[in-house]
């Protein structure tokens, strides 16, 4: 909308225009009594003689009238010029009403929406509008219209927070909305069948599990560090030995996680994977097996949840690995991903790139304390 509109033409005010004609007669009227006091003195003065007082006051109300005029001519071109403005004026309400609807459809916004482009846009409304049609498929025993996933309520009302949640399923499926949609029901079943509430509540024992994950320090843009400390523990089978207590407890590990961010500045999270004290090649087939659950859980269910990856103090065979299967990897994964050799320096040259040194443990190369 035009500011022009609200720009008007001063008209000047009759109260102020209507006094003129006769404020400036008053002072000529003054004069007049000096001829008659000087007439008085040297002679009587006719009756008839205060006529040129009168005269004088006509003579000098005649050039008043060109000026009179001129001005009913101002006020004519005033209001001819203030028709337009009007007419502005009237119309007005015709070009805001639709600023005033699209405010109103507007949708919630956070900093985390706002970055979102015209097609992630149009697929978070298009994928919100089937909300009802997933949640009849992943519970159809039940009639559901919301749904709480990660602490954020998803429904077909407009949600900021949802918005960042359903951009997350989106974009593990290239904006694929229908794709999206069967990832999303696929999650909710699995959550369900999962027994997602009982294992939130499980206890683990901390001497093993407890040592395995670690929660310390923010990236430069706010984000929370997950270390995963695979050496940590030298009873692998202490670990391994029960895959699916495994698989608990690192769920369970990666929800709590999730609990850090806020879905409106912050909505992932740096994971670094150490390996130190870990030897590749006495791996028996639970750690591969509970590996690979644990891998197909987290890229199913879990999508878009990191910022990067960084593997350190990596075995030489598992960098060789790394390097080989490295073609086979799309470039928005591998973008993420980081191989790190060992050594504070080296880890901490790397790690101080994302981290600042104050929030990086002094054992891989910053000057925090860390953890034990």
């Amino acid at each position: 909308m035009s500011t022009e509109n609200t720009e008007t033409v001063p008209v000047p005010p009759p109260a102020t225009e209507a006094p003129a004609p006769q404020s400036e007669p008053q002072p000529a009227a003054e004069p007049a009594p000096e001829p008659v006091a000087a007439a008085a003195a040297s002679e009587p003065v006719a009756a008839s003689e205060p006529a040129p007082a009168v005269t004088e006051e006509a003579k000098e109300s005649k050039p008043e009238e060109p000026k009179e005029k001129a001005k009913e001519e101002a006020k004519e071109e005033a209001k001819d010029e203030a028709k337009p403005a009007e007419a502005a004026a009237a119309a007005a309400p015709e070009t805001v009403a639709p600023a005033a609807e699209k405010a109103a459809t507007e949708e919630p916004q956070n900093p985390l929406t706002q970055k979102f482009t015209d097609a992630e846009w149009k697929a978070v409304k298009e994928l919100r509008s089937k909300l009802p049609e997933i949640f009849s498929k992943a519970y159809p025993k039940s009639e559901i219209a919301s749904v709480t996933l990660w602490g954020v309520p998803l429904s077909t009302e407009p949600n900021a927070k949802a918005s960042v949640v359903l951009a997350k399923f989106l974009r593990a499926r290239d904006l694929d909305v229908a794709r999206a949609a069967e990832m999303l029901v696929s999650t909710l079943k699995w959550r369900d069948e999962f027994k997602i509430d009982e294992v939130m509540s499980e206890e683990f024992d901390q001497d093993v599990f407890g040592r395995l994950g670690k929660v310390y320090g923010k990236d430069k843009e706010g984000r929370p560090v997950i270390w995963n400390l695979y050496g940590a523990v030298k009873d692998m089978k202490a670990v391994f030995g029960d895959i699916q207590k495994f698989i608990r407890w690192r769920v369970q590990f990666m929800e709590e996680s999730i609990k850090l961010l806020d879905f409106e500045t912050v909505d992932q999270m740096v994971q670094i994977h150490d390996y130190e004290g870990v030897s590749m090649t006495q791996r028996d087939a639970n750690q591969k097996a509970a590996a690979k659950e644990a891998t197909t859980i987290f890229q199913e269910h879990y999508p878009e949840f990191l910022s990067r990856k960084f593997f350190i103090n990596v075995p030489t065979l598992l960098t060789w690995i790394f390097w080989l299967f490295k073609p086979l990897i799309s470039a928005n994964t591998l973008a993420k991903m980081s191989v790190v050799g060992t050594g504070a320096k080296a880890i901490g040259a790397e790690l101080s790139q994302v981290i600042d040194k104050k929030e990086l443990p002094k054992r891989y190369g910053g000057e925090a304390e860390g953890f034990d």
